[in-house]
C-alpha cells in the first residue's frame, strides 16, 4: 500500500499550532524576531523549504547588523538587571518556563521534523533532553554559583542547527540561571521555528532571551565583537570556527565547539555482536552530530570478522520520510534518520564519494533510495543513503574531516603506532571509542588519542547533567561546558579559579571526563 504523511502532521497543520500558541511570535506570512523585550517584524525572511520533502516552510527572518547591533545593547541593558536578580526567582522563572516547554513538547518536535529532518524519536528526545537536562541544574545550581557572580555582559550564541532545542535552548536557559542574559542567532539552515516558538514560551516568564536571524558573516562582528558581549559560545565547524575565534578579544570568555574526526579503534577485539549494535546505533540521524563516528581503524588480522559484523548492521538501517505512514498507522515511522539537513549536501557528499571511490576507495557499501521510505512522488533529493568506503584516499575530504552524513570510511592497520596515528588523523577530536578485549591495554592506548573522551568498547557522547564536555587540539577553543563547568564558563569566580578549557597559551583539563 503507498505510504500517506500522517494526518495532522502536515507543515501547515503544524504551523497553524504555532499561530494559536504563540501569535506574538508567528503572523501568518513570517516568524519575528525578538529582541528589547519586543517581538518585531523586521528583517527580511528568507525563503526555505524542507529537507523531508522539499515543503514550503517558514525562513528565518534576516536582519542587517545596525539592527543587531541595537538588539545587542537591549540585550546589555536586560543582562544589567537580570544580574541582580536573585537566584530564587531566576530559578521560579525557568522552572516554569520548563512548565510551557513540556506542555508544547510534541509542537516542538513537530517543528524538529520538519525544519532539520530528525525522525520523531530522535525529536522528542532533542526536546526532552532539554528540558531533563535544564531540571537537573535546577536542582544543583545553588552550589555551584557559590562564590561565583554573573559576566559583565550578555552570552551570544551561535550554533548549528542540528540540535536547537539540547544544545542551544539548554544552554540559553542554564546561562539565565547563572544570572546572565542571553542572545541567540538562529541556525540558517534550519530550526528557526522551533527555537521561535521556545523562546516565546520563555520570554512569557520574564527571563531576558533575544532571538534574531541573519547572515554569519555580517552579524558575527556584532555579536562576537560587540563591547557588551561578555561570552560567546559557538557550535559548530572548524572553518566557521576559525572565523569566529579571530574576532574574539583575547580577554573575552569563550566557548567555541568545533568538529574533529571522531575514531572508533578495532584492536584485539572478538565481541563482533556488541559492535554490530554499536554500528547500526552509530547512523542515528545520518551522523549529523558532532559526537558522529564517521571513521573506523581496524587491526588488518580483524577485517574479515570486521566486515561479517559491519555490513549486516549497516544494512539494517532505516531512513526515509519521518512522517510516512501507512494508511491507518498510529505510531511515526521507525527511523535510523531522515533526509540530510538540505539537497545541496547530499549532492556535495555523493560527489565526494564518487571522487573518493575514482581515486581509488573501495566501496565496501552503498544503500539504494529505493531502501528509503517515501511518499509517492516525493522530492529526494535531500536524501543520501548509507555508504562505507574501505581506504579513503589521502586526497580526499573523507580522509581527514567528518563528513557529516551517513559515509563510514575504514583504515586498515597492522602495528598500535599506525593504529594511534590513524585516530589522530584530524589533530583533535570530541570523541573516540577503542574496541578491545584486553581493557588494560584499551586504556592504554586511549592515554594516546587526541580526543576529550574515550570509550572503551563503547561510544562517548556529549552527554548530560553532570557529565562534561570539551576537546583536544583543534576541535575545541576556549572553556569546556557541561556539568558545573557549564555554569563557571558563564560566570565569574575568585581570582584564583582555574577555568578548565583548551586555551591559546594553556590547556587544562578536568580530571576525568
Amino acid at each position: 500500500m503507498p505510504l500517506i504523511l500522517k494526518p495532522g502532521t502536515a507543515w501547515a497543520d503544524v504551523y497553524a499550532r504555532c499561530l494559536r500558541v504563540a501569535p506574538e511570535a508567528f503572523h501568518d506570512d513570517r516568524v519575528l524576531n525578538y529582541w528589547g523585550r519586543q517581538w518585531r517584524r523586521d528583517g527580511v525572511p528568507a525563503a526555505a523549504t524542507s529537507a523531508v520533502d522539499g515543503t514550503p516552510i517558514a525562513g528565518p527572518p534576516l536582519v542587517d547588523a545596525a539592527t543587531a547591533a541595537s538588539a545587542v545593547r537591549a540585550a546589555a541593558d536586560d543582562h544589567r538587571r537580570w544580574s541582580r536578580i536573585p537566584l530564587a526567582t531566576r530559578k521560579a522563572c525557568v522552572r516554569d518556563a520548563l512548565a510551557s516547554l513540556r506542555e508544547h513538547r510534541d509542537l516542538l518536535a513537530l517543528l524538529l521534523v520538519w525544519e532539520i529532518g530528525k525522525p520523531w524519536r530522535l525529536a522528542t528526545a532533542d526536546v526532552d533532553r532539554c528540558i531533563d537536562g535544564v531540571r537537573w541544574y535546577l536542582d544543583e545550581i545553588d552550589e555551584m554559583l557559590v562564590d561565583r557572580r554573573p559576566l559583565p555582559g550578555p552570552v551570544s550564541n551561535i550554533a548549528s542547527w542540528n540540535y536547537p532545542m539540547s544544545v542551544i535552548m539548554h544552554a540559553m536557559l542554564v546561562q539565565l540561571l547563572a544570572g546572565n542574559a542571553v542572545i541567540a542567532k538562529t541556525p540558517t539552515d534550519g530550526g528557526v521555528a522551533c527555537l521561535t516558538l521556545a523562546s516565546a514560551l520563555v520570554a512569557r516568564h520574564g527571563l531576558p532571551v533575544t532571538l534574531i536571524s541573519g547572515s554569519g558573516a555580517k552579524l558575527s562582528p556584532v555579536l562576537v565583537g560587540a563591547p557588551e558581549i561578555g561570552c560567546v559560545s559557538f557550535v559548530g565547524g572548524r572553518d566557521v570556527g576559525g572565523r569566529v575565534a579571530g574576532l574574539v578579544d583575547t580577554g573575552k570568555r569563550h566557548i567555541l565547539e568545533q568538529e574533529g574526526l571522531n575514531c572508533w579503534g578495532v584492536w584485539n577485539f572478538s565481541d563482533w555482536d556488541l559492535l554490530g549494535k554499536h554500528v547500526r546505533k552509530s547512523f542515528e540521524y545520518g551522523k549529523q552530530r558532532c559526537t558522529a563516528y564517521p571513521r573506523y581503524v581496524v587491526q588488518r588480522s580483524l577485517f574479515n570478522d570486521f566486515l561479517a559484523a559491519y555490513l549486516p548492521a549497516v544494512g539494517g538501517v532505516r531512513f526515509g520520510h519521518p512522517l510516512a505512514v501507512a494508511s491507518g498507522q498510529e505510531d511515526f515511522p521507525e527511523l535510523d534518520f531522515g533526509p540530510l539537513i538540505k539537497d545541496a549536501k547530499a549532492t556535495e557528499l555523493n560527489d565526494v564519494v564518487d571522487d573518493a571511490i575514482a581515486r581509488g576507495g573501495v566501496p565496501l557499501y552503498r544503500g539504494s533510495l529505493d531502501d528509503g521510505l517515501f511518499l509517492p512522488g516525493q522530492d529526494t533529493s535531500a536524501y543520501l543513503p548509507p555508504v562505507a568506503i574501505l581506504g579513503p584516499p589521502p586526497s580526499s575530504p573523507l580522509f581527514h574531516a567528518e563528513p557529516f552524513g551517513p559515509v563510514d570510511t575504514i583504515v586498515l592497520v597492522d602495528t598500535e603506532a599506525e593504529l594511534l596515528a590513524a585516530m589522530n588523523a584530524s589533530n583533535g577530536a570530541l570523541v573516540a571509542s577503542i574496541a578491545c578485549d584486553d581493557e588494560v591495554a584499551a586504556r592504554r592506548l586511549g592515554a594516546e588519542l587526541q580526543a576529550f573522551k574515550v570509550g572503551i568498547n563503547k561510544p562517548r557522547s556529549r552527554g548530560d547533567r553532570q557529565e562534561v564536555f570539551g576537546g583536544k587540539g583543534a576541535s575545541w577553543r576556549g572553556a569546556f561546558v557541561g556539568g558545573a563547568l557549564l555554569v563557571q564558563a558563564v560566570t565569574q569566580g575568585p581570582a584564583d579559579d582555574p577555568l578548565y578549557g583548551n586555551f591559546p597559551s594553556r590547556a587544562l583539563y578536568p580530571a576525568a571526563a
